[in-house]
């Protein structure tokens, strides 16, 4: 976890393997409330391709919770990411 506090009005994004890799970062902080279905799109903004080199085959958790937020159908594209949560960005993990 990060040592700095997570500042008022923030969710925490946690970046693992090649997310962590491709942003250069283990974690940062993020301003709430973003909806999760604008999550990537935020995260593109600030890291140019990582939509397409890590976010499009990522599983992604709010407080520890995996959801859905690919396609226009996805249950979890309303989901509210409030002040004080924690996202978790993880790409598949392979194994040689």
């Amino acid at each position: 976890m990060a040592s700095s506090k997570l500042p008022p009005g923030h969710f925490s994004i946690l970046y693992f393997a090649a997310a962590s890799t491709f942003t250069g970062k283990s974690t940062e902080h993020m301003p709430a409330p973003v909806k999760a279905r604008y999550l990537f799109g935020k995260l593109e903004q600030s890291y140019p391709g990582i939509g397409e080199k890590v976010l499009s085959s990522c599983a992604v958790t709010v407080n520890l919770e995996y959801i859905d937020i690919d396609g226009d159908e996805a249950p979890h594209l309303n989901l509210m990411i409030k002040e004080g949560d924690e996202v978790a960005i993880i790409p598949p993990v392979s194994s040689g």
